[in-house]
């Protein structure tokens, strides 16, 4: 862990209209080509805290403890053991505990974030729209990482459902990965006047 202060990503893939799950809860759409898989590592590699709200918490527990039974993915041959031995923050309010790493919280989450933050924690918000719009209303995430796949779900769950309030952003990155997805990175727009126009 740095000394310096930590920070929040979020980290989420979305469909062309705005969607990080099709209408039926699908998640059978990304694609996860060499340079999406070596891109992902490398974030991955560089949390501290791997950060979920209960809903992708519980999609995770079920799947990354036993992957290597589900999947022959180079992918997720790779990420199983990271996961399982990574350090884990889950916010719910539902959750009495959680297992494989993690720790819930269900009180004082932006307390208990900023906390981690303050300690220079680099937490990785992996999806949850729901929590990572709670964040930004906050202002407690400091970089957003968002995917857009070649896909149109026709609805589903927004990557925002909100927060009910305007705020800027500045690009500070745009690429196509596998010549298929196009990874957008964006933090907070400087000053209190840029969130307001």
């Amino acid at each position: 862990m740095s000394s310096n202060t930590g920070t929040i990503t979020y980290f989420v893939h979305q469909s062309l209209d705005g969607y990080i799950e099709g209408p039926g809860g699908e998640f059978d759409w990304p694609v996860m080509g060499p340079e999406m898989s070596a891109h992902s590592r490398a974030l991955t590699a560089s949390a501290d805290v791997f950060l979920y709200g209960r809903a992708v918490w519980e999609l995770m527990a079920g799947y990354w403890p036993k992957a290597e039974e589900y999947s022959t993915d180079e992918h997720d041959l790779a990420f199983a053991p990271i996961w399982r031995a990574a350090r884990k923050v889950v916010v719910s309010t539902t959750l009495e505990r959680a297992d494989w790493n993690a720790r819930v919280i269900g009180t004082d989450v932006l307390e208990e974030l900023s906390a981690l933050k303050g300690d220079g924690a680099h937490l990785l918000l992996f999806g949850g729209s729901a929590l990572a719009a709670h964040l930004t209303e906050h202002g407690l995430i400091d970089e957003y990482q968002v995917f857009v796949h070649p896909v149109v779900l026709g609805g589903g769950k927004p990557v925002f459902p909100g927060p009910r309030k305007r705020f800027g952003l500045e690009l500070v990155e745009s690429r196509v990965l596998d010549g298929q997805v196009v990874l957008l990175r964006h933090r907070p727009a400087r000053g209190a006047a840029a969130a307001g126009r």
